[in-house]
């Protein structure tokens, strides 16, 4: 039984910010219930985060909007941060100065910022099927078998040195 859920999206591009400064805003949402983040943000000291609380209030906006112009049944209470992910943007090339007439090259970076929303879904509609492939079956017999066979060796070894010691 399959469930399909809804996703809602929102962009920022050409944010500029390092892609690394975003990712620690960003990971400190993932996962989290929409307005839980929104709360994370507002309280979040880094100088992207009121940035990315603008596009997780979109994502939000944008889950009302669809909602209700394709006729779901959307309970925005029950959305959460499905995917948050900041990605490289264009780079400018600057100059700085140098001593003796000479020039260093840096970069300034860019970022490109998704924020994804989907409706959580309850437990008891969603059923999890839990099947391992075969194949990672028969690894696991085939990794057991050689224990099997030293256990058997010794068995037999200390069997022949009974009877040896014996005679």
């Amino acid at each position: 039984m399959a469930v399909v859920t809804n996703e809602f999206r929102a962009e920022a591009r050409f944010q500029r910010v390092s892609p690394q400064k975003a990712r620690l805003v960003l990971d400190l949402v993932k996962g989290q219930n929409a307005g839980k983040a929104l709360d994370t943000l507002a309280f979040t000291k880094k100088r992207i985060a009121p940035v990315i609380h603008k596009v997780l209030t979109s994502a939000i906006d944008n889950a009302k909007y669809l909602s209700d112009e394709r006729g779901l049944d959307i309970d925005v209470d029950n959305l959460y941060v499905k995917t948050a992910i900041a990605n490289d943007g264009p780079r400018m090339k600057r100059i700085r100065p140098a001593p003796m007439g000479r020039a260093f090259r840096y970069q300034r970076r860019l970022t490109h910022i998704i924020v994804t929303v989907a409706e959580r879904v309850d437990s008891d509609l969603a059923t999890t099927v839990d099947e391992t492939p075969k194949k990672a079956v028969a690894k696991k017999a085939a990794k057991k078998a050689p224990a099997k066979k030293a256990a058997a060796k010794k068995a037999a070894k200390k069997a022949t040195g009974k009877t040896k010691s014996a005679a």
